[in-house]
């Protein structure tokens, strides 16, 4: 059973950064997919950045945070994080760590998910 525990959420200016780190444990793989949703209050939760992990590793990011945030993992040590730079306001939300196990692609599918943290908190303010 995987178990996601993310962490590093914060309040924040607008143009500050943040990063956030999700840690995985039960599970290993050569191969894997996950990713980062963001949910605010009265919005479905939505994609924001993935990643799928390999042979080569390949990530895939929402047009309003390229450039701004960066997927990445460390295999040795099972963490996912985002890298979030230049935050905006709109990029206020709980954040949430998702994972599955096998997948050609890096997916923004959220029913494809099968595993999820419990979410940290981002706050960015103008």
């Amino acid at each position: 059973q995987l178990q996601l525990v993310e962490s590093g959420g914060d309040s924040v200016q607008a143009g500050g950064s943040l990063r956030l780190s999700c840690a995985a444990t039960g599970y290993t793989a050569s191969t894997y997919c996950m990713g980062w949703f963001r949910q605010t209050q009265g919005k479905e939760r939505e994609a924001v950045a993935a990643i799928r992990g390999g042979a080569t590793t390949t990530t895939r990011y929402i047009d309003s945070v390229k450039g701004r945030f960066t997927i990445s993992k460390d295999s040795a040590k099972n963490i996912l994080s985002l890298q979030m730079n230049n935050l905006e306001p709109e990029d206020t939300g709980m954040y949430y760590c998702a994972a599955f196990a096998s997948c050609s692609a890096p997916t923004f599918g959220r029913d494809r998910y099968r595993y999820w943290g419990q979410g940290t908190q981002v706050t960015v303010s103008s």
